[in-house]
């Protein structure tokens, strides 16, 4: 059996993209009036998987070189305070699930997000409860292969599996040298053949077919 399941959290245990766009915009409003509505449900989709600074490059891309940090680091205040109150849309079953995996599985985080994110997504939706364990770059400084293969030897695990929906997901699992499997109902695609789930409430048996002999 796998010794413990990974999770990407945007695009595989939820869909935050609106909380993100109503915060965002809120903040760019802001500093400056031109900036309103800039951020789009469409281009943030678009960044799901990138790095943070990454993302605010791409979305606002005027922005000098040194107001980057500044900004972004005001951005994700008022984002973890609104995710945190809001929350975001859950996918279908995903509580009812994570119950059922967790009988069986030791259940962790591994996402692209900043410091606070994971635990304002736990305090919208009450699910800390089912993880054993937490990581992001915001903590860490460190990209999600490295972030993966961190929660894995911290927690001893053998044997995990890591679930996400974006290429970047795949990527960072094979660095880590941990199987993938695609939540295909997500954000992203993978650019070849991998086992996929098609809704969260199929992990259980997908999870339980993919496990190692």
């Amino acid at each position: 059996m796998f010794d413990g399941l990974l999770f990407d959290l945007d695009g595989t245990l939820w869909d935050s993209v609106d909380a993100i766009c109503l915060s965002w915009n809120s903040v760019l409003e802001r500093r400056n009036p031109q900036l309103a509505g800039l951020v789009t449900r469409e281009n943030v989709t678009g960044c799901m998987g990138m790095l943070l600074p990454d993302i605010v490059k791409k979305l606002v891309p005027d922005i000098p070189k040194e107001e980057i940090r500044p900004l972004l680091d005001e951005l994700l205040v008022v984002e973890n305070d609104y995710v945190a109150t809001h929350g975001g849309v859950l996918y279908p079953q995903v509580e009812e699930t994570l119950e059922c995996l967790s009988r069986d599985y030791p259940l962790f985080i591994v996402s692209n997000c900043q410091a606070g994110y994971i635990e304002a997504f736990f305090q919208a939706h009450g699910l800390g409860q089912f993880f054993k364990d937490f990581e992001n770059p915001g903590r860490t400084g460190k990209p999600k292969g490295d972030n993966i293969a961190l929660v894995v030897q911290r927690n001893g695990l053998k044997n995990p599996l890591y679930i996400g929906d974006t290429q970047g997901d795949y990527n960072a699992a094979t660095q880590a040298g941990v199987p993938f499997l695609h939540a295909a109902y997500g954000f992203g695609h993978i650019d070849h053949e991998v086992p996929h789930v098609d809704a969260f409430a199929d992990l259980p048996a997908a999870v339980e077919r993919l496990s190692p002999p």
